[in-house]
């Protein structure tokens, strides 16, 4: 389909007001967006790959990755509405401190409200004590932590450490994915699970909150 098309090329492409617009054009038209959301997360691994490769630096990566967000909120104001009457569990989601990358939360975030989640997204580079602070704020069940860069995931350990250190440490599950990360990384830690995807990040709140 031509819109969708459109909101791809408007994401790679970095403009964020052109991405939000199409995807409200693109709300209007598909019913599933699903299939959407796969095409876009596909766009910005191909965007990744240049940037590891050099072949697009931090600007234009940042720029995509605000495109992403500004679509994923068009769609958030869609699948939210679908998920409404069944919240399963509240949700702090946000970027390891340091962490500059958005892109996969961003998609998690998403497909978690989808699913009937409460979802607090704290963005990028978010302080350790911000999300405890938040997780208290909402009566949060989930604390997800994410880290793409393996300079930043210490953060996750430590919010782990400073939930300990609170005696908050049985109040909240702490999650944690992110493209250097692994689950035995994530038992090392003292994580309650690790999430490659979206798709699994789903499965393993769920699994978690023991609902499906």
């Amino acid at each position: 389909m031509e819109c969708v098309e459109k909101l791809v090329q408007a994401v790679m492409e970095g403009d964020d007001d052109v991405a939000a617009e199409v995807a409200q054009e693109v709300v209007e038209k598909v019913e599933d967006l699903q299939p959407v959301v796969a095409k876009l997360t596909e766009a910005m691994r191909e965007l990744g790959k240049k940037f590891e490769t050099f072949e697009i630096f931090l600007p234009e990566m940042m720029c995509s990755s605000d495109a992403m967000t500004a679509a994923m909120d068009v769609f958030g104001q869609k699948l939210g509405a679908s998920g409404a009457g069944k919240k399963k569990g509240v949700v702090v989601i946000g970027g390891a401190p340091g962490d500059m990358h958005e892109i996969g939360k961003n998609i998690v975030s998403t497909v978690l409200r989808s699913d009937g989640y409460e979802v607090a997204d704290l963005g990028r580079d978010v302080a350790v004590l911000d999300f405890v602070k938040k997780a208290q704020e909402l009566n949060a069940d989930i604390i997800a932590v994410s880290a793409l860069m393996t300079t930043t995931m210490p953060g996750a350990k430590e919010v782990i450490r400073i939930l300990v250190e609170q005696g908050l440490r049985e109040k909240y599950k702490v999650i944690v994915g992110g493209a250097p990360t692994n689950g035995k990384w994530a038992q090392e830690i003292g994580a309650d699970g690790w999430a490659e995807n979206s798709t699994d990040a789903v499965t393993l709140c769920n699994n978690l909150m023991g609902v499906e």
